[in-house]
């Protein structure tokens, strides 16, 4: 399998067209014209996870994140970006990250997340200019409405989240019914959920005052960077099993939370 195979279907359903002018999805490491036999899908490149694709035979490992957002100005093992760069390239080792694309496209980050939750009539939180079907995040509605404490207590189990932060739970939205979410840093949509009528906004990486944004009216919730966006793994895994039967996929084991909880 050439990486142009993979990379193509992966762009198929989240175009690169899609990403942030501030973002580096794409190939990073690699020529289209290489091949590659196993992939390994993770949030993050990281040292562990370049160790885990070497023990399994991964020749291209595909991420959500990109592992270069600025441009490197030296290669001296200074930094584990460096190092997994420079390994990468040693060891023959594609990198290719899907990101703000596979946020923004339809059925991908927000969508996912939401689905798990159980939301029913989804639709583009932040609609992109020219085409509402894509965008930043989402909103829709749960069957039936749940006590906030309730429902944020299930969304925590589901997506294995160890400690909550939220917004004071007022009176007027101490039952949850419309829910709009934006997986990793949605500090910029809160207005968008607010304008929607959401009784809470999921998100993560939320500043002190954010939380005071949802003036009494929208609960804010953050339930983490990393554990709002474990799911491209899955959503990756899908995509690239259901298109390319006969290529090897692997769902990295060491794709890990840089956060740790002191409880």
């Amino acid at each position: 399998m050439k990486i142009r195979d993979v990379v193509s279907v992966i762009e198929e359903f989240a175009p690169l067209s899609l990403q942030a002018s501030y973002d580096n999805s794409g190939l990073i490491v690699g020529r289209l014209d290489d091949e590659v036999h196993k992939a390994l899908l993770a949030v993050d490149v990281t040292e562990e996870v370049m160790d885990e694709a070497e023990r399994e035979g991964c020749d291209i490992i595909i991420t959500h994140h990109p592992i270069i957002f600025t441009p490197l100005k030296r290669f001296n093992s200074a930094t584990y970006v460096e190092r997994c760069v420079e390994r990468a390239i040693r060891r023959g080792i594609a990198l290719y990250a899907s990101h703000t694309n596979l946020d923004s496209t339809r059925e991908g980050m927000s969508w996912r997340v939401g689905k798990i939750i159980g939301l029913e009539g989804m639709r583009v939180l932040e609609p992109q200019q020219h085409n509402a079907e894509v965008g930043f995040g989402v909103v829709g509605e749960l069957a039936t409405a749940e006590d906030a404490y309730a429902f944020m207590r299930r969304v925590a189990t589901l997506f294995g989240v160890r400690a909550v932060r939220h917004s004071n739970v007022a009176e007027q939205c101490a039952h949850i019914r419309r829910v709009a979410i934006c997986t990793g840093s949605g500090h910029s949509l809160i207005s968008d959920a607010m304008a929607q009528g959401a009784d809470i906004y999921i998100t993560a990486d939320l500043k002190y005052n954010d939380f005071m944004a949802g003036e009494n009216r929208m609960i804010l919730m953050d339930i983490g960077h990393f554990e709002s966006e474990f799911c491209a793994i899955s959503i990756l895994d899908d995509v690239l099993s259901k298109n390319l039967c006969n290529f090897a996929v692997r769902k990295s084991l060491c794709s890990r939370n840089p956060i740790n909880y002191l409880l």
